[in-house]
């Protein structure tokens, strides 16, 4: 699936027109749809994850999972502890199946 078509996907999920998308992000009037001809500029592509709340690798086709994974978590500046960063991924796979189940 192309960028384009994956945003159109985006936008029918979240009933919205690309020209809203493109009015809410800054991007150029049909700037969007000529991403099937033309390569756009990063910074874009990085407004429209942004703007749905997905990846970059999603929009661009190298993943599937259309979810930002993050976390909130209190942090004191501190090196993160072995021990701590398996903590960090064991709940974010719990979050991962979580979901999945919900879907």
């Amino acid at each position: 699936m192309s960028l384009v078509n994956r945003i159109k996907k985006l936008c029918t999920m979240k009933k919205v027109t690309i020209a809203e998308v493109e009015r809410k992000t800054g991007i150029s009037n049909g700037q969007i749809r000529r991403w099937d001809t033309s390569s756009p500029k990063t910074e874009n592509v990085q407004k429209v994850a942004d703007y749905f709340n997905v990846s970059v690798d999603y929009l661009l086709g190298r993943t599937e999972e259309t979810h930002i994974e993050t976390i909130a978590a209190h942090h004191d500046g501190e090196e993160w502890t072995d021990d701590e960063l398996d903590e960090i991924e064991r709940f974010k796979e719990f979050v991962r199946m979580k979901r999945k189940g919900q879907e």
